[in-house]
């Protein structure tokens, strides 16, 4: 399925969370925490407000709650307003 994002949205694929501690022990998927880094997969074309300052396939840093959870593909992803990323992680 394609989805093209609108105005200053972007849409992120999730990271996966880590499965096991450092020291090896399984965590449960209850117990899992939230990630909050994802890849940019789209991106729309922006207002006069708010530029894109992102681009496809770099990777992000956003506000823990932001955004509304989608799946494309049996993957999750978010769309999120250019506002909600934090940072690019390098």
């Amino acid at each position: 399925m394609k989805v093209k994002p609108l105005a200053d949205r972007v849409i992120v694929k999730l990271e996966k969370s880590e499965t096991k501690s450092s020291g090896g022990i399984i965590i449960p998927d209850t117990a899992q925490e939230k990630t909050q880094t994802g890849v940019v997969t789209a991106v729309g074309p922006g207002t006069e407000k708010e530029k894109i300052t992102v681009s496809v396939g770099q990777k992000v840093l956003y506000d823990k709650y932001a955004g509304n959870q989608i799946k494309l593909d049996g993957e999750d992803h978010l769309i999120l307003k250019i506002a909600d990323i934090v940072a690019v992680i390098e």
